[in-house]
This record gives structure tokens, C-alpha cells and sequence, in this order.
């Protein structure tokens, strides 16, 4: 019985996936229809290029983001609640909050 209703349910959703992915590849391909009417296939290729940008950009800016909180909040967190747990009665997972939030308020004030 459940498993016929979670089919039924996957089925339901891939239907308004594939509507909505139909829908999305019709955007693209009026948008792509009106860069070529006013600008030509060299307007297709600066577009291509400019998204192409784009991504990469906010990619790398993501990645970034990503190994500063890694080397900035987590890293001292951890060090901070290992180093707390030794020396204090309470333990690693009880200090780990604290640590964090105070790594993180650290790093907010300091901007």
C-alpha cells in the first residue's frame, strides 16, 4: 500500500519536473531565437561566453567562500573544543556549539 502511494507520488513529481524542464527549454530557446534576430551568431557566442563567465565566477567565488569558513570557523572551532574538552570537565560535542559561535562572532566582528 505504501509503496504504490510513494510510486505514485515519484510519478506525480517527475511529471511536473519534466513540465516545468519543457517549459524552461522553451525560454531558452525564444531567448536564443532573439539574441540571434538582433545581434546575430557573434551576440550567441558573446553570450555563450559572458554566461560561460559567469559561472566560473561565481564558482570560484563559492570555493572560496568555502575553504574560509572551512580555515576560519570550523578548523579553530574544532581546535578550540578539543583543546576546552581537555582542559574543562565538559566534552567535545557539549563545547563544539560553543566554540562555533564564537568563532563565528569573532569573525563577524572582525570584519
Amino acid at each position: 500500500m505504501l509503496e504504490g502511494h510513494l510510486t505514485n507520488l515519484v510519478q506525480k513529481l517527475l511529471e511536473k519536473a519534466s513540465a516545468l524542464f519543457d517549459e524552461y527549454l522553451s525560454c531558452l530557446s525564444s531567448v536564443k531565437e532573439l539574441i540571434i534576430e538582433h545581434f546575430g551568431h557573434n551576440g550567441l557566442i558573446a553570450t555563450y561566453i559572458v554566461l560561460g563567465v559567469l559561472i566560473v565566477v561565481i564558482i570560484t567565488r563559492l570555493v572560496k567562500i568555502t575553504f574560509a569558513a572551512v580555515k576560519y570557523l570550523i578548523i579553530p572551532s574544532i581546535a578550540l573544543a578539543f583543546v576546552g574538552s581537555i582542559v574543562l570537565p565538559y566534552s567535545f560535542f557539549i563545547l563544539l556549539p560553543v566554540t562555533v559561535t564564537a568563532c563565528s562572532l569573532i569573525l563577524l566582528f572582525r570584519g
